[in-house]
């Protein structure tokens, strides 16, 4: 199967903006709401919701990082270890509206790490939870998001890659058959 292309870069550009829009709906001028990006690639995705929510509200949005690696189920089945990342949540989450931001949904066994995670922070008000992709089949836990970019009906064998201009080269949503690119 070839690469094909689920939301290209203007695609992508509306999405994040309609996802803002949304946000600003639920959480008026963020001042006690904060975007926590699950490493590694929920980074990406908070990185262009703070720009355009900054752009829209003409005020900061305060985010956070946050790294699972310890709180996943499966650190210790790998052959290769997991190298952990950087937490970066250097403010309290006391009493916040939390929305937790990852690139693709599948099982929601990393949105069950990121919550265990967030937990060593503090107790939120609320917890929301923000994906790029939802891929509504083959989940293993009751874990749905509230805010979605775009749902994509796979086959397990398919992948999903949201790709970023900074990292990538080009801002894009792709699938493809994991067998053929690894």
């Amino acid at each position: 199967m070839e690469n094909q292309v689920i939301l290209n870069a203007k695609q992508v550009e509306l999405t994040i903006s309609r996802l803002c829009h949304q946000l600003i709906e639920n959480h008026g001028d963020f001042s006690e709401s904060i975007l926590i990006g699950l490493q590694p690639r929920g980074i990406n995705v908070v990185t262009r919701l703070k720009a355009r929510l900054e752009e829209i509200l003409g005020k900061e949005v305060k985010c956070g990082n946050l790294d699972i690696t310890f709180y996943r189920d499966d650190f210790r089945r790998r052959e290769k270890p997991i190298i952990p990342s950087t937490t970066n949540i250097d403010f309290s989450i006391e009493n916040k509206k939390i929305v937790l931001v990852d690139d693709v949904l599948f099982t929601g066994r990393t949105i069950r790490s990121g919550m265990e995670a967030l937990l060593a922070f503090g107790r939120p008000q609320q917890v929301e939870l923000l994906t790029m992709i939802d891929r509504r089949f083959k989940r293993h836990l009751p874990i749905q998001a509230d805010y979605v970019g775009k749902t994509v009906d796979t086959m397990v064998s398919e992948r999903v890659s949201v790709e970023w201009e900074e990292t990538e080269g080009i801002d894009r949503v792709l699938l493809f058959n994991q067998e053929d690119n690894g």
